[in-house]
């Protein structure tokens, strides 16, 4: 089984990733947790320069190393995990390319974009994606308060707030068009009842 988090910087998704992580290794099962970019040598080199804040680079550049990343991860780590039967957990995956640089950076049809991605893995969809929903006010004062000011954001929260609405609309929209697959998280509750709403749904899945 494959799990995917996915929302804007500022959502929370990172955190319910790793809390479902916990519970489900306290639960015996064998899971890998990975993030994107990263999760592998390469990947994680290529994550330092996508997010490096003194980088400039084109929309499409900037596309095609997300998906280089991305590529390295599904075919070294992903792949051999999911065959075996085991659970990943990404935080984040090809729905963040389609929602980032194909809705904020206006880069290409998102319906292109998402077509290309599933080449980029090989066919690999994930069975569950749970997007962690906030307003973009929400997310802002968040990241505020743990920045303080934009020196310490990396390259993709500096995009401003045009940018990120235009991303909330695209996860919205993709949301809309797989309610099977999606399940939409309402970011502004507690760290606690969003757990225990994964917790419950990985379970049901799981079970059937």
């Amino acid at each position: 089984m494959i799990i995917s988090f996915e929302g804007i910087d500022g959502s929370g998704k990172s955190t319910q990733a790793k809390i479902l992580l916990k519970w489900l290794q306290e639960q015996g099962k064998s899971v890998l947790y990975v993030r994107e970019p990263g999760g592998t040598e390469v990947s994680e080199r290529i994550r330092d320069l996508l997010l490096d804040p003194e980088v400039t680079m084109d929309p499409f550049t900037e596309m095609l190393l997300f998906s280089a990343a991305r590529s390295e991860l599904v075919r070294t780590r992903i792949r051999t995990m999911h065959v075996g039967g085991g659970i990943v957990v990404c935080d984040r995956f090809f729905d963040s390319t389609v929602a980032y640089q194909g809705g904020g950076r206006q880069l290409a049809d998102p319906d292109w974009l998402e077509q290309f991605q599933r080449s980029v893995t090989g066919g690999i969809v994930p069975d569950r994606t749970y997007l962690v929903r906030v307003d973009l006010d929400t997310a802002t004062r968040r990241l505020q308060k743990r920045f303080g000011d934009a020196e310490g954001a990396d390259r993709m929260e500096r995009a401003g707030t045009t940018f990120f609405q235009r991303v909330i609309d695209t996860y919205d929209r993709l949301a809309e068009a797989e309610p099977e697959r999606f399940v939409v998280l309402d970011g502004r509750q507690s760290i606690e009842t969003l757990a225990l709403h994964v917790r419950e749904d990985v379970q049901a899945h799981l079970a059937g």
